[in-house]
């Protein structure tokens, strides 16, 4: 993540989001633990190693008002001509089911951040997420056409863009990992995991079991740990000096 002060606004990536000028802006404080957000196709699931939260990504609500738009122009169109573009109440129709899809996921998009900024800065945590730089690419190399759609027009790159800008808005402190095997990895060893049930892994050398999301979440926490110095003994649990009673 590269951010530069560029007059009155903050870039991220080629992203930019603007701020009054002249307002102060919070001093990022140190953080105790991480809460990790793992972005999947149905839910977001994000939290540390005790707390576990998910919120619905509304991708499903959107695919229909999708899917009705598509029917539509299927119904009122020929092989030669579009006719639905010639037909002023029909173009508005599809129009309005393609505005809904949209407003569906932007609303979801600038909500659930601010939830995770808010339970970071409560507990003085730091934020993390995958770094989902080129993910549209691999996105387009799956197979199943629904599941494909579902996955593009929930726009990974747009929560991630609102994360960003919630946690420097509040001062939490942001930590980007590598995307990599985050769901197939021990959270406690490091060892494959091993299939279990359905979105159930269980690791087969020291027995961790759990669902694939919430595996997916501890890895983040685990790798932003890493990079922000902050230790952890086998568990997940942060090795701290505790005062003496």
């Amino acid at each position: 993540m590269r951010i530069e002060r560029q007059g009155s606004s903050i870039e991220v990536g080629r992203w930019f989001y603007g701020y009054l000028r002249g307002s102060p802006r919070p001093k990022q404080y140190k953080p105790r633990d991480v809460i990790a957000i793992d972005i999947n196709e149905r839910k977001i699931v994000y939290g540390d190693y005790e707390i576990n939260k998910d919120i619905d990504t509304a991708v499903d609500r959107a695919y229909k008002y999708k899917i009705l738009a598509e029917n539509l122009q299927k119904k009122y169109s020929s092989p030669r001509y579009p006719a639905w573009r010639r037909r002023k109440a029909i173009h508005n129709r599809i129009r309005s089911y393609h505005r809904k899809a949209r407003n569906v996921l932007e609303d979801r998009a600038r909500k659930t951040p601010l939830k995770m900024v808010r339970l970071a800065l409560k507990l003085q945590h730091a934020v993390a997420r995958e770094d989902l730089t080129g993910l549209i690419n691999s996105l387009r190399k799956i197979k199943n056409k629904d599941h494909r759609t579902k996955l593009i027009i929930m726009g990974y790159s747009r929560l991630g863009r609102w994360i960003d800008w919630q946690a420097m808005k509040h001062g939490a402190p942001i930590v980007i990992v590598d995307p990599r095997k985050t769901s197939s990895e021990c959270p406690q060893c490091d060892s494959k995991l091993e299939e279990n049930g359905y979105r159930r892994l269980r690791c087969p050398s020291c027995g961790f079991e759990a669902d694939r999301d919430v595996i997916g979440k501890l890895n983040i926490r685990k790798r932003a740990l890493k990079m922000l110095g902050i230790k952890v003994i086998p568990g997940g649990v942060l090795a701290t000096s505790l005062p003496p009673k």
